[in-house]
């Protein structure tokens, strides 16, 4: 465990996001305001490079800002043996079925 203590993730939260023309994107200078398809009640997402690990709520105290983990995200069921089993349910990989063709 002593090796994990130094390991570095990157952690990113997502407090919504936006769809815009790249001409407006170009257009835009110091002082612009990107709406955001979010209200203040929406969850946020937490990301640990770049993939999703858990949902939270923003806390505001004074004038610092925080995020509350409220869900983890429980990661998909990848590989159970290698080559021979992939996600949730799957059948193994080397099963073949008795039709031809």
């Amino acid at each position: 465990m002593a090796v994990l203590e130094d390991l570095k993730v990157d952690l990113t939260v997502v407090l919504g996001r936006s769809h815009m023309p790249l001409h407006m994107l170009l257009r835009m200078g110091r002082g612009a305001v990107i709406e955001l398809e979010a209200t203040e009640t929406d969850m946020v997402e937490i990301l640990a490079n770049d993939h999703p690990i858990a949902r939270g709520q923003i806390v505001v105290t004074g004038n610092r800002i925080s995020v509350e983990v409220t869900e983890l995200i429980r990661k998909a069921e990848v590989l159970r043996s290698p080559g021979v089993t992939i996600g949730d349910g799957a059948v193994p990989v080397l099963e073949m079925s008795d039709e031809p063709g």
